[in-house]
């Protein structure tokens, strides 16, 4: 696909500044409101059960986190799902931990069986979880797959009737028949809490304002890997790195992406 492409959609949120709904992680929520801020969208925060539908019909995106799941959370993410799923808000889960507890993996597959989840945005061990064909986790970090990751994420995508976002070193998104490499990031990101529920949050802000969800997602994750790479210039560590993060998603413009995506297809597909 041409790269202008992820351009094009950058420009628009940019552009439209959607509203993203969210119902996440409480060690993450302050980066997640600000990397959604940084891409050109804007966040909310919202789980009460009493307002959560009210608030997802208002967004262009309703993103779900399990990171610090709580019963009273479940509810609220039923709530504002099925309230998303009615005006047809694409809905956006990030399944963190899944397979590390049963209530983590029990959760997710709840979520999916209750709602019309658009993107499964999950590392390799989660995604290998849920696709059936293996996958380890150890607390909420990725433990990896044995298996081929490309097939990994098309299997998890047929099986769940969603788009898959696998993050890892390389990532792959796959609706199950379109399969995408996205190149871009540092290992760096994986030095700091939080880069996981952050790429989700900018997979939001890109799915708001797209009907191709599988094209949404690949061109957030190449925006937000992309970002990864430049704040690398002069950090001298983790945290130096977070604060150059968000400055280079904010710097970020559609000619930068349009340029730096790093999208490929894999052989044989």
């Amino acid at each position: 696909m041409d790269s202008t492409v992820y351009g094009n959609l950058f420009a628009l949120v940019r552009k439209g500044r959607p509203l993203v709904h969210h119902i996440t992680n409480r060690v993450t929520i302050n980066d997640c409101a600000n990397i959604t801020l940084c891409a050109g969208a804007a966040p909310v925060m919202a789980e009460a059960p009493e307002e959560a539908a009210e608030m997802a019909g208002l967004a262009g995106a309703l993103v779900l986190n399990i990171g610090t799941l709580t019963q009273a959370q479940v509810g609220a993410m039923l709530l504002a799902g099925e309230r998303a799923n009615e005006l047809g808000i694409p809905v956006i889960l990030d399944p963190v931990g899944a397979g590390a507890t049963r209530m983590r993996t029990e959760t997710v597959l709840l979520l999916l069986d209750e709602l019309d989840v658009a993107i499964l945005k999950g590392n390799t061990g989660e995604i290998g979880v849920l696709s059936g064909l293996g996958g380890t986790v150890r607390g909420v970090d990725s433990g990896g797959v044995s298996g081929d990751p490309i097939e990994v994420a098309r299997e998890c995508a047929r099986a769940t009737g969603t788009v898959v976002a696998m993050t890892g070193e390389i990532d792959v998104v796959s609706d199950g028949r379109r399969t995408f490499l996205v190149a871009n990031g540092t290992p760096m990101m994986g030095n700091l809490s939080g880069t996981g529920c952050m790429a989700a949050s900018v997979t939001g802000a890109f799915a708001a304002i797209s009907d191709d969800t599988t094209t949404a997602a690949v061109a957030a994750l190449a925006a937000f890997g992309l970002a990864g790479e430049r704040a690398m210039e002069g950090c001298f560590g983790p945290y130096s790195f977070r604060m150059a993060l968000f400055d280079a998603m904010y710097r970020l413009g559609a000619a930068d992406l349009a340029a730096g995506a790093k999208v490929s297809v894999p052989d044989g597909l």
